[in-house]
């Protein structure tokens, strides 16, 4: 049985590789815990290195870099009750922000092997799980754009700026149809996000969430109708916030089934992987173990 099975992925922002396993197999040891380093490499992929440790039966499921890196050991992990912890080393690192969690690796491994456990909700759409969101239409192609071009370090941006214009510049608009249990909508619309729990949309706190323990998905649909005012579009969300935004609509629901007519890529948590319509979204509340802070209590109004 494996103490603490560190997933490590070489390729995340910070990771270091080999520098940054032994600093976390050292730092692991200072704490009374035994740290296995499980790297991500040719033929074994995040996900391959978490479903081996939940195998081994693992105490702590450690996941070492970004949130594509999250994804894929919290998908391994949700649903059982071996605890999810997270080393942020990644670029942008979400799931960690939203939970509060450190960025220094000390204090992250001082937090994994002395922490407190609690439960957060999980999304899911036919069959994989995602912890920050899912989406379809334009951003799904500008992120697998960008990756094609092989980019990296400042070089990244520049490839998502090439790679958003490029996108932009054919019909980025779909036809899909959405069934709730409450209703059914058909819009032409270039991008549905869909989001465990709702996410801010206005303010210096743009982009996060209050809650991961909402139980429920929240589905935004974009009505922009010119390559153009998807720009403005998005101008508007960040100025105005979502509740004054007429262009998107907000639905929040605790299953949706996206129906579009082909094969289509879609975004998990930033990693984007092709799927067949239906795609059946549903909210799994409390269904993943993580360690983390515990969360604030609600202010009163």
């Amino acid at each position: 049985m494996l103490d603490v099975a560190v997933i490590l992925n070489p390729g995340s922002g910070s990771s270091g590789g080999d520098e940054t396993a032994a600093r976390l197999i050292e730092l692991f040891a200072t704490k009374g815990r035994e740290a296995t380093i499980l790297a991500a490499g040719p033929g074994r992929s995040v996900a391959d290195q978490a479903r081996r440790a939940v195998k081994e039966g693992c105490r702590v499921a450690v996941a070492a870099g970004g949130d594509g890196t999250v994804n894929a050991v919290a998908g391994a992990v949700a649903g059982t009750e071996t605890p999810l912890g997270v080393i942020p080393l990644g670029t942008l690192n979400h799931f960690a922000k939203d939970l509060d969690l450190p960025f220094e690796l000390e204090d992250a491994v001082q937090l994994i092997a002395h922490g407190a456990t609690r439960r957060v909700d999980v999304g899911e759409v036919n069959g994989r799980v995602f912890v920050n969101n899912s989406s379809l239409g334009v951003y799904p192609r500008i992120v697998a754009l960008r990756r094609r071009s092989g980019a990296t370090g400042r070089g990244k941006w520049l490839a998502a700026l090439w790679a958003t214009m490029t996108v932009l510049r054919r019909r980025p608009f779909m036809a899909v149809r959405i069934r709730t249990a409450d209703e059914t909508i058909v819009r032409a619309t270039p991008f549905v996000f869909v989001g465990n729990n709702e996410y801010r949309m206005e303010g210096i706190n743009a982009g996060s969430r209050p809650s991961l323990t909402g139980g429920h998905l929240a589905v935004y649909v974009m009505h922009a109708s010119r390559r153009r005012s998807l720009l403005l579009l998005g101008w508007k969300v960040l100025l105005r916030g979502v509740d004054r935004v007429r262009e998107l609509e907000l639905f929040q629901v605790e299953d949706a089934a996206i129906e579009i007519r082909r094969r289509v890529a879609v975004a998990l948590d930033g990693e984007v992987t092709p799927m067949d319509p239906p795609l059946n979204y549903r909210i799994r509340p409390l269904d993943l173990v993580v360690l983390a802070p515990a969360a604030p209590e609600p202010s009163a109004d």
